[in-house]
């Protein structure tokens, strides 16, 4: 991660400073299961724990061949997918035989060039999570949609890449799964 100013000229000609965060792309993972597995850890930034789906970006030395890390370029045959796969593994334990790109989003494009690959996985199987030493104290649960529904509308689950799945989700799965 970088953290730059940038001098920019603006519309009307004006000068101006404009602070950018430079950050690796990233992929978050919906395991879907008869209803969703989420992970729970502490997000230093907000002070406090947060329920949200599987995520995370690769170390650049890590970007297999074939992905350019960059989440607009992203497709399920170059090398994308083996970021989700590893990041579902790590997180959860879980595997996945099936897996659907949903789309991509961007991170926070006020201030950030960081973009999001979006999956479904699905047939899972499960595993023994591999946890890096900043996620030991993550949790894992898994929830009905109707206990999803419950925990956005009381404000448990306010993390904004998993709220942007979960609507991409909508939108490509309502009339397939009857999840409404």
């Amino acid at each position: 991660m970088e953290v730059r100013e940038d001098q920019v000229e603006r519309w009307d000609g004006t000068l101006g400073v404009y602070g950018v965060v430079d950050k690796p792309d990233c992929a978050l993972i919906m395991p879907v299961d008869d209803g969703f597995h989420l992970v729970e850890q502490f997000r230093y930034p907000v002070g406090r724990r947060q329920w949200e789906f599987p995520q995370g970006s690769w170390a650049s030395a890590d970007t297999p061949a074939g992905f350019s890390g960059s989440a607009q370029d992203a497709t399920l045959d170059n090398g994308a997918v083996a970021l989700a796969q590893a990041e579902l593994r790590e997180e959860t334990g879980l595997e996945a035989t099936r897996w659907a790109m949903l789309g991509r989003v961007n991170v926070a494009h006020g201030y950030s060039n960081q973009g999001c690959v979006v999956f479904v996985a699905s047939d899972l199987r499960r595993g023994h999570p591999a946890r890096e030493a900043t996620e030991q104290d993550m949790r894992q649960r898994w929830v009905t949609r109707a206990e999803l529904d419950d925990m956005v509308r009381r404000g448990e689950f306010v993390d904004s890449l998993s709220l942007s799945a979960l609507a991409l989700y909508e939108r490509s799965f309502r009339s397939v799964d009857g999840a409404r």
